[in-house]
């Protein structure tokens, strides 16, 4: 009979590296406290990466420099379908995804109507989800979110030309009907400012 060790292992290798595991696939394989241990012992033997409380990485390998994480926006994405929740992107991450950054975060902040936690990815980056109400998980379109996330970043009023020109073109491959939802609920200002660059599209 195989142990709970051995059964884990054998599960994660029937997928390809890079993929993302949760403590609770691995419950039919033995009682929680066999699973936790042989989970701790796979890290330990760099076989699974932990990356935060109950989720781990089963690494790619380069020869060169070693493991090879998966993107901030794939573990942040993995994490939101697994659990079945929404997640919306902040700050420095919303002006990187827009092109109004050439600058990738290590700290990326979600917000998210799930589980609030940190979670490592690398040696320096890290993805915090943080709790908040369900009206601001209620935007549309992806695009438009990215630019109210990114223009509560820049400020009010201090966004430049150049930057909302950006944005306007961005905005060019959102839904014109998601853009208005979405520009509803949003501060009044950013409101104000998004509907000005779609007034003549």
């Amino acid at each position: 009979m195989k142990s709970t060790n051995d059964e884990i292992i054998k599960y994660i290798k029937r997928n390809r590296r890079g993929k993302i595991f949760f403590a609770d696939e691995f419950r039919k394989f033995g009682s929680n406290e066999a699973v936790r241990q042989s989970l701790s012992r796979l890290c330990k033997k760099n076989f699974l990466v932990r990356l935060s409380v109950g989720i781990y990485l089963y690494p790619q390998i380069d020869s060169e420099i070693g493991i090879v994480f998966p993107s901030i926006e794939n573990v942040a994405k993995t994490i939101a379908k697994r659990e079945k929740t929404r997640m919306i992107p902040t700050g420095a991450y919303a002006l990187n995804a827009l092109g109004l950054s050439t600058q990738v975060p290590a700290k990326a902040v979600f917000l998210t109507d799930g589980t609030p936690r940190v979670v490592k990815v690398g040696k320096n980056a890290t993805i915090k989800f943080k709790r908040t109400v369900a009206k601001n998980l209620s935007y549309k379109g992806k695009i438009s979110l990215l630019a109210i996330s990114a223009l509560k970043e820049i400020g009010n009023g201090k966004a430049t030309a150049e930057q909302l020109q950006i944005i306007k073109e961005a905005l060019q491959q959102e839904k014109r009907e998601n853009i208005i939802h979405d520009a509803a609920i949003a501060p009044v200002w950013i409101s104000n400012t998004i509907l000005k660059l779609i007034e003549n599209e």
